[in-house]
């Protein structure tokens, strides 16, 4: 997805500003394509231009802004992946919330730096909510190729929604044999954090904004830390 390379047309104003405020050149485009196909030939996948049955790598270039053409190519992925913003209202920050807000979809959050596993040790930050229960849901086939996943809840499960035992029940349908780790609740950032390390988890899987989007955004809270602060790579949905 790209601003348009002369005008600002179908580009939301915030889009176009900071788009422009990199000056991406006109080579930009070719640049990422090359390498996408430098990674798929690394992986193994063969560049089709049409879906197949078959595993393959598809390039698709689109020009408007991220927020209206996630709309669109978003709710047909099976998981968005973003890196993590540096600041907010980046270019970064607009492709991130879009996907998280207009995709309905699962959406992977990578930090820059580079590593080399994600997804072979999970970790759920589960707080009973629906959205938690979807993304779950949504990731089921990775937490079932997982080496090991471990179900973090932080303070006492005495919200209305299934508790921590009942989500090992339903895992156990995927083949997932997961573990329950509990805390106190006081500082969930933290204890997460801590959690996370202690089992050597490489991916947190959470729900996103089962509180006000908008409340977070003023005063704070977890699904805002996920995003911006956690270190670790985080998948989350919003519906």
């Amino acid at each position: 997805m790209r601003p348009h390379r002369y005008s600002d047309t179908r580009l939301s104003p915030a889009f176009a500003e900071a788009a422009w405020r990199k000056k991406s050149s006109k080579k930009a485009p070719a640049a990422a394509k090359a390498l996408y196909e430098q990674i798929a030939n690394q992986a193994g996948f063969d560049l089709k231009k049409r879906a197949s049955a078959q595993p393959a790598a598809l390039w698709s270039e689109k020009v408007g802004s991220p927020d209206r053409l996630m709309a669109i190519v978003g709710p047909l992925a099976d998981l968005i992946a973003v890196s993590r913003p540096e600041r907010p209202g980046s270019v970064a920050d607009m492709f991130l919330n879009a996907a998280l807000l207009q995709s309905g979809r699962p959406v992977l959050v990578l930090p820059k730096a580079a590593r080399r596993n994600v997804g072979t040790h999970i970790c759920i930050g589960w707080n009973q909510t629906t959205e938690a229960a979807q993304t779950v849901a949504a990731v089921a086939p990775l937490l079932a190729a997982a080496e090991s996943v471990t179900i973090v809840s932080c303070g006492p499960e005495d919200q209305p929604g299934p508790k921590s035992t009942q989500l090992v029940q339903y895992l156990r349908h995927y083949g997932v044999s997961a573990q329950r780790v509990s805390t106190r609740g006081r500082d969930i950032e933290g204890e997460l954090t801590a959690a996370c390390r202690d089992v050597g988890a490489n991916l947190l899987v959470a729900g996103a904004y089962s509180k006000s989007r908008w409340r977070e955004k003023v005063f704070g809270g977890t699904t805002e830390w996920l995003l911006h602060k956690c270190r670790l790579p985080v998948l989350l949905q919003h519906s």
